[in-house]
């Protein structure tokens, strides 16, 4: 008949179903992720949403779809942020452990990493891959929507921020303008404006105005009009009239490659063999790849003395993912301007995790015990 330490060690590696053990570190690690990436995602995103709602207030965008770019924006933001916050949950829950010697409860019963990986990987393999999935699909989707949310607003000649019977100022107040009446079709009727341009003041009165977006900027077209220009105090002062005349009030700044990279679908990405679709795509695989391998570092990261504290191990942690992610930035810029090889650029920053785990995994065993097992091993092949 097996003693109770026996039986115990038997539970804590049965496979057939999820032990007590299992439950209580998946339950914990899932309960601290959901805190810690909540906390993370609102300071991120609260610093994000000021700039949009400044864009807002600047009438860039239309102040009834901000709601929807907060939601955009959170989805975008939150899936990029869900490797540090998983890292630090993992690190927080294993660090209590230990301080509250759980883990030497654990280790007396017979039990060991491979039981640990196993509850963490309970967690964090499905939501490695949902993030595989929302970074190849819903992330890309998200940033189209918000494109076209933001270039729908600028098209929509709307005249955000102008009102009847109201001074508006464009270009930090070199325009100033004044309209008597909108109509629903968002053309500005009986216009007046006052323009500032190279010392000199112009004055334009028109019937009717409209804003436009064109490849050099935004414009305010005016038509069927006059136009006064000279210099206060002279006499040179010009006369025009005019059936169309444009003035830019903002301009433009087009997308460049890197938006629409992002928001492109995978069917787009795959098999084009453009240096920069090719490392967009190894970028959206680094989301699901750090998960996994984070995990990996984190449960002998996490070991400590009883009485020590667990922010040592987090600052830790935090070197080694800010390390991680500047590795990861800047060789997706050396395989886009042909300075690292494309396969390098793939797998430079997670050898560098996988090396870091060893030597941490080796220090959680021992050297000794780890020699050892592979001297056995090596003896044990024919």
């Amino acid at each position: 008949m097996p003693n109770v330490h026996q039986a115990t060690q038997l539970d804590l590696t049965k496979h057939g179903k999820l032990s007590v053990l299992d439950k209580m570190i998946a339950q914990d690690l899932a309960t601290t992720l959901i805190s810690v990436w909540s906390v993370i995602v609102v300071i991120i995103v609260s610093r994000e949403f000021v700039r949009v709602l400044d864009k807002a207030v600047q009438g860039d965008i239309p102040s009834d779809v901000l709601a929807i770019l907060l939601g955009l924006k959170t989805m975008i933001i939150g899936i990029g942020l869900l490797p540090p916050a998983v890292f630090m949950a993992l690190l927080m829950v294993l660090g209590r452990m230990y301080r509250d010697h759980e883990m030497s409860a654990l280790f007396a019963a017979g039990g060991g990493p491979g039981i640990i990986y196993r509850a963490v990987f309970l967690v964090i393999f499905p939501l490695a891959l949902f993030a595989g999935w929302c970074s190849f699909y819903a992330v890309p989707w998200a940033e189209a929507q918000n494109e076209k949310i933001v270039q729908q607003g600028k098209q929509s000649a709307d005249v955000r921020g102008i009102a009847a019977g109201k001074f508006s100022d464009y270009s930090h107040g070199e325009l100033v303008f004044y309209v008597e009446s909108i109509s629903q079709d968002n053309v500005l009727h009986k216009v007046f404006v006052e323009q500032q341009e190279q010392g000199k003041q112009g004055i334009i009165n028109a019937e009717t105005a409209t804003l436009q977006d064109r490849p050099e900027g935004r414009y305010i077209v005016f038509n069927n009009g006059q136009r006064i220009q000279g210099q206060p105090g002279k006499l040179d002062y010009t006369l025009e009239q005019f059936k169309e005349y444009a003035v830019r009030v903002a301009s433009e700044e087009a997308p460049g490659n890197i938006t629409r990279l992002i928001s492109m679908m995978p069917d787009a990405l795959w098999g084009n063999q453009d240096i920069y679709h090719i490392s967009e795509l190894q970028r959206r695989f680094t989301i699901p790849v750090s998960l996994l391998l984070l995990a990996f570092i984190g449960v002998p990261l996490a070991q400590s003395a009883p009485r020590g504290g667990m922010y040592g191990n987090i600052v830790i942690g935090f070197l080694i993912y800010f390390s991680y992610g500047n590795l990861v930035r800047v060789s997706k810029v050396w395989v886009e301007h042909g300075t690292m090889p494309i396969w390098l650029g793939a797998v430079a920053a997670n050898i560098l995790l996988l090396l870091i785990g060893g030597v941490l995994l080796g220090r959680f065993y021992g050297w000794r015990w780890l020699l050892l097992k592979a001297r056995s091993q090596f003896k044990a092949v024919p």
